[in-house]
């Protein structure tokens, strides 16, 4: 695996309607009562995204504001400010050591889902991604997220004199310096950080320090120090009340050297100590083939000629012949722990007995390339398209045979849920969330070994599945009838936030002391 160097997620009581009641007054309490969560992200897809976390920032939140009052905090990126451009000022963050004062305000999303956003212009207002333009990272990350992180503090310190975390929710290396930075405050409140990927750590020179406000005593080993450099991740994995991840089996993978990033030493201490789980994530009720507006054709479970409108639509955006041969696709990022070399490898098979190949994203510039190229060779049977367009994935989860997934690693992965649920079934190596996500044989094929002779094998089962109607009908059907939706993974946070924030009367008692 790499692991890169650069700095780049109550039961209800009776209504009452008399006004004064006792059963009134006691309802008042318990909704007043419940836990205050501010779930901290860098990305959300309802503004930006640029991955996986995104879209868990966009659906986790909303499956849990059933018993929690949760509020999101995002950067005021360009993106987010077009969107709301009259947004509340609620509260003024202070300016700390090299991060610039600066307004907090407050807007909510079309549902009403509240959103904290963190308005610097010199930070957030920018052209590109939220971590940079034409693939360079902007050179102030550190900054730009420290301050996320300190206003995540700051909001458990009670900035918003209206409102006021019980329990942060961070996620990945963007957030993970808030628990830190209470801890060097003397506050105790509780937290959760949430890796969705641990091969991005935010990386910095430790002369950094002080432009961040960090103490020099928490450079060592038991704090911010990572080989002689400043690691915000390390320091959420070290302060933090509870670590995540976003599978159970990558929770136990980077608890181990191949997959821990240099960080399985104390990943494992948090494991001994109780304090690492691995909860899956979900995908959104909008990802339903009766219901998909992106779709040339919506289709029920059994209705494959629904399906194959879809794939003839896909092989007409594509420039793809007609044929009754298998359809593989790829929607992906187009880098090197996607496994897409191996892809590339196995494609010339794949051709040779009769198969397309249809593959959008974008990435590295050397595989857009070698996919480009590809289908140059292989007019009709490979199509391309550098980039990504909602509509295309839609009906390219909709329309495929197969979806390819041999990732090295991956810490959930959503395209194979998507898929899935499409009644396309993946082609994935057994590693992290793939390995809990798809039934070898039953919904799809897993490979153990990240390799061309892997990879080969488990397209080789495919095209023998495809032969046969019978099975490939039945495997269509199971996947088709796979849960993957949020219940469960909002479960298993409420259990988490239950143990570290406690009961009605923990909460009183520490709003009280606040």
């Amino acid at each position: 695996m790499t692991c890169p160097a650069s700095a780049r997620s109550a039961s209800q009581a009776p209504a009452v309607s008399s006004e004064g009641s006792p059963d009134g007054a006691i309802e008042a309490v318990r909704g007043s009562l419940r836990p205050r969560i501010l779930y901290a992200t860098p990305e959300m897809a309802d503004f930006v995204k640029t991955g996986g976390l995104g879209e868990v920032a966009s659906s986790l939140p909303r499956a849990l504001r059933q018993h929690y009052d949760v509020r999101i905090l995002i950067p005021g990126y360009r993106q987010v400010v077009d969107r709301h451009p009259e947004i509340a000022v609620v509260a003024q963050l202070p300016g700390s050591a090299d991060m610039p004062p600066c307004d907090l305000g407050l807007t909510e999303t079309g549902d009403g889902l509240p959103v904290y956003v963190i308005m610097s212009p010199d930070l957030y207002d920018r052209d590109g991604s939220p971590y940079g333009d034409q693939g360079v990272d902007f050179s102030d990350n550190d900054l730009r997220f420290g301050r996320l992180s300190l206003a995540a503090a700051e909001l458990a310190q009670g900035i918003d004199p209206a409102w006021r975390a019980d329990l942060l929710h961070l996620n990945d290396w963007q957030t993970a310096l808030a628990p830190a930075y209470l801890a060097w405050r003397g506050q105790r409140v509780p937290s959760v950080l949430t890796i969705h990927n641990l091969a991005y750590q935010g990386l910095f020179p430790w002369e950094n320090l002080g432009r961040l406000g960090v103490p020099e005593s928490a450079f060592h080993i038991d704090g911010v120090e990572f080989y002689g450099k400043l690691s915000f991740l390390k320091a959420g994995l070290f302060y933090a009340s509870h670590v995540t991840t976003v599978s159970e089996t990558y929770a136990h993978e980077i608890t181990t050297p191949e997959f821990g990033c240099g960080l399985d030493g104390l990943l494992r201490t948090r494991a001994h100590q109780g304090r690492l789980a691995g909860i899956l994530n979900g995908i959104d009720e909008a990802w339903d083939p009766r219901t998909d507006p992106h779709l040339a054709t919506r289709f029920e479970p059994d209705d494959w000629k629904g399906k194959r409108a879809n794939a003839d639509a896909v092989r007409g955006r594509f420039g793809l012949g007609v044929s009754r041969g298998p359809l593989f696709a790829i929607v992906s990022r187009l880098v090197h722990q996607k496994g897409v070399d191996l892809t590339l490898a196995a494609a010339e098979s794949i051709v040779a007995e009769g198969g397309q190949l249809v593959v959008t994203g974008q990435g590295e510039p050397r595989f857009e390339a070698a996919f480009l190229d590809l289908a140059r060779r292989h007019p009709g049977s490979v199509g391309v398209r550098v980039g990504f367009e909602e509509t295309d994935a839609h009906r390219m989860f909709a329309g495929s045979d197969f979806l390819l997934m041999p990732s090295r690693f991956e810490p959930c992965g959503l395209a194979q849920m998507y898929a899935q649920r499409f009644g396309s079934l993946p082609i994935a190596h057994r590693t992290g969330g793939l390995a809990d996500t798809v039934e070898d044989g039953v919904t799809g094929f897993l490979f153990g070994e990240a390799s061309l002779k892997g990879l080969s094998g488990a397209i080789r089962r495919a095209f023998d599945t495809f032969a046969s109607k019978r099975r490939l009908g039945a495997m269509r059907r199971n996947a088709m009838a796979r849960d993957f939706g949020w219940d469960r993974a909002a479960e298993g946070y409420g259990s988490l936030y239950t143990r570290a924030v406690g009961n009605g009367a923990d909460l009183m008692r520490s709003r009280a002391a606040a």
